[in-house]
């Protein structure tokens, strides 16, 4: 951070370089042609971008496109310039074949934008899961001031009286339609009655999840992060967050200087206070990795483990959105946190100046249904598990949401606590989970680990939402609605399936899970942190001869081929989930703003 005199315009190299009035003229002019005035260009105006998510293809952060508005007129009043611009859409629910696939490349533009056009600072406009992950990337790598608004959350869903979160609904509907207690009319009324308003999913699902860590990162103005998508207060948040970003460029505050080892220390807390998804260690060990800061699934479970759950929204509680910004969002979350002294780092930097501790101490809730006090939460270690063993080096598992029924089948033999065993059903890829989970013969029952592989970031590509399995029909109708899912594809932050996901390495790499077989004993145990197939190292050595030899010649055969050429890119230089699956050459590219000037285009 420096002084406003220390501060030099980036935009100025295009608008304002005496020392090449040719290029200048040519910058200035084309940009006049819609009716910017020179002198507004040549005035020493810092030129903010506003990175546009919402459009048609992404409802859930369309709103953006009403925000904007507001943005604008925050950046005018605090004596800048507003350039608003595209950036890739991002949307969960529309995508095929996963919008996880998208994310790397929404990332690679927003770079691209930030770096060769005339931005002193931009404004992040994030919303539906990847959209917030990839902008906060691309303003790590380019580190030119930047701070995020989020489009907020659907208005509270209902359906017959009760809540219908968006996410949940579905899950709850697919069992009912699989058991046969709806038909499909009835299915669609029911998921569609959680959505009944602009905005991301009114749930703690990835949405929810990543936009609270970006707050609880610094990267955005306090108690801005859960206010619903239509709320007045909403259209408030974007008109400071467009006047905060005019004030950055001219401190000088920069990504780099908010989100440090110690802003993610708070975050990984944070998520486990609010029950966050299992995809947030993927999107935030990617944000460490373009900004150079370490950060492991085993500091995840270290630091995130041990703490309770406080907030009661679905999928782990009953509640929803608005009733989370009512109680009082992220700022009396992180009071909790901070009067229990649970928050790592209170002293760790924001986008407004103040630290963390500072914006939020004495914020405590008056809603304690919504927000549970520290020493009476709803679940008392909420955190991650990070298990390993001959399937996988890394898979996450959300424990906030193992519920009693799961609890009481699994995980209550007093003679092996928190273990259990069983034999593997192997579906390769979500096709043929879909197309055998019913079939007979697979003799699936109480004691079947569900498994599915071909689902991660080359084998989907991209890393498919497909882990949290339903039991086939016959258990449904007979009221066992959980089993043990394991796969290393990724599930909705919205589901409460206690799955174990995220596996690394997948199975498109050679990865453990390449190795299972339908009928092999799997072992369990979530106190030692392992989890095993329960095969002697001859047999396994022997599979792994077989499983080399495919990956030589072209593949597993469950892995289809590349149809676009971004998937084939992707595949090519993508990562695991357990490193955040960047592009591994991007991690090198690091403030390039301050340390490269473009060179000019003519």
């Amino acid at each position: 951070m420096g002084d406003d005199a220390e501060v030099k315009l980036r935009s100025q190299q295009w608008f304002d370089n005496p020392d090449d009035p040719e290029m200048t003229a040519l910058y200035v002019e084309r940009y006049l042609n819609w009716g910017l005035s020179r002198e507004e260009l040549q005035s020493g105006k810092p030129i903010i971008g506003i990175a546009q998510s919402g459009s048609d293809l992404a409802p859930c952060n369309r709103h953006h496109v009403v925000l904007a508005e507001r943005i604008r007129e925050g950046i005018r009043e605090a004596g800048g310039i507003a350039f608003e611009f595209p950036v890739h859409p991002i949307q969960e629910t529309g995508r095929r074949p996963t919008a996880s696939l998208d994310r790397n490349l929404a990332y690679l533009g927003l770079v691209e934008t930030l770096h060769g056009y005339p931005l002193d600072g931009v404004v992040l406009t994030t919303g539906c899961d990847k959209t917030t992950p990839s902008q906060l990337m691309a303003a790590a790598t380019v580190n030119i001031p930047a701070i995020a608004l989020s489009v907020g959350p659907m208005l509270n869903g209902w359906h017959k009286g009760e809540r219908a979160g968006s996410g949940t609904m579905v899950w709850r509907a697919r069992k009912m339609l699989s058991a046969g207690e709806i038909d499909k009319a009835e299915y669609i009324e029911m998921v569609a009655s959680a959505a009944p308003s602009p905005g991301f999913c009114n749930t703690m699902g990835t949405a929810t999840t990543m936009n609270s860590l970006a707050e609880a990162l610094g990267m955005m103005l306090p108690g801005s992060a859960a206010i619903p998508a239509v709320h007045k207060e909403r259209g408030k948040a974007a008109y400071l967050t467009g006047r905060r970003a005019v004030e950055m460029v001219r401190e000088d505050l920069r990504p780099s200087d908010v989100m440090t080892k110690k802003a993610f220390e708070n975050a990984v807390v944070v998520c486990s206070a609010i029950g966050g998804s299992t995809n947030a260690p993927i999107h935030l060990n990617a944000i460490a990795r373009h900004l150079g800061v370490e950060l492991t699934n085993d500091e995840w479970e270290k630091l995130g483990y041990p703490i309770p759950l406080l907030v009661d929204l679905q999928p782990a509680g009953r509640f929803l959105g608005e009733d989370f910004h009512r109680a009082g969002g992220i700022p009396a979350v992180v009071a909790e946190l901070l009067a229990a002294g649970a928050l790592p780092h209170p002293d760790a930097v924001t986008v407004n100046g103040t630290s963390i501790g500072d914006n939020c101490a004495g914020r405590l809730t008056e809603d304690r249904e919504v927000i549970r006090e520290y020493g009476r939460p709803m679940v008392s270690e909420a955190g991650f598990r990070n298990l390993k063993g001959n399937l996988f080096a890394s898979a996450i598992m959300k424990t906030s949401v193992i519920s009693p029924q799961f609890r009481a089948t699994y995980l209550s033999n007093p003679d092996d606590p928190d273990a259990f065993e069983g034999h593997a059903v192997v579906f390769d890829g979500r096709e043929d989970y879909h197309a055998r989970l019913n079939d007979p013969s697979l003799q699936i029952d109480e004691q079947s680990l569900l498994f599915i592989r071909g689902a991660g970031p080359l084998g989907h590509p991209g890393g498919a939402e497909v882990v949290n399995m339903d039991p086939p029909a016959e258990l449904l109708r007979r009221g066992i609605t959980e089993l043990p899912c394991v796969g290393d594809g990724r599930q909705s932050g919205t589901s409460g399936s206690p799955s174990i996901l995220n596996a690394s390495p997948e199975a498109a790499v050679g990865g453990g899970l390449a190795l299972l077989r339908t009928g092999d004993r799997v072992r369990v145990d979530l106190g030692t942190g392992e989890v095993n197939m329960l095969v002697d190292d001859e047999e396994l050595e022997r599979r792994r001869i077989e499983v080399d030899k495919a990956l030589a010649n072209g593949g597993l055969h469950y892995i289809p081929e590349s149809q676009t050429p971004w998937q084939e890119i992707h595949r090519d230089l993508v990562g695991q989930f357990d490193e955040g699956m960047v592009l591994k050459p991007a991690v090198k590219y690091r403030d390039v703003a301050r340390r490269h000037i473009p060179r000019d285009n003519h």
